[in-house]
């Protein structure tokens, strides 16, 4: 495989540190999930990455398909702890079609084929328990 791009992250203090790319001027106060401190934490910044890359490979698959609707893509991340510091991710994914004739079954499994394209969806594949559904705005 030929690499398209490339990113470095750099962060510093963990959940309650600064995190920066490389070939950006973006830089992000990290914050930990439910606290009072200012800025993001990492769960937020998958469900934006995750939702952004799974609507793009979805446009991939439309076009594959020769299908033709507007989509909105929604995730939800889960931070889960179990005994002794286990921790998991959970992932749910949500597709909103408009403006088609498709019926919802039809829009549901471009989206599972969009599952199987998505770049984030092959790298947590096995990995995280994600859930993939849609439904056909009327």
């Amino acid at each position: 495989m030929k690499t398209l791009y490339s990113t470095k992250a750099t962060v510093t203090g963990g959940r309650m540190g600064t995190a920066k790319l490389s070939d950006s001027d973006l830089e992000i106060n990290m914050a930990p999930p439910g606290g009072n401190k200012e800025g993001n934490n990492p769960e937020q910044l998958l469900a934006m990455g995750y939702a952004a890359c799974f609507d793009s490979a979805l446009g991939v698959v439309k076009k594959m398909e020769e299908a033709s609707f507007a989509s909105t893509t929604e995730t939800s991340v889960d931070l889960l702890q179990g005994d002794n510091h286990d921790y998991k991710l959970a992932v749910k994914i949500h597709v909103i079609a408009d403006s088609t004739d498709l019926s919802a079954d039809e829009v549901q499994k471009l989206v599972q084929k969009a599952n199987e394209v998505c770049p984030y969806s092959k790298a947590t594949k096995g990995n995280i328990d994600i859930e993939v559904t849609s439904e056909v705005k009327s």
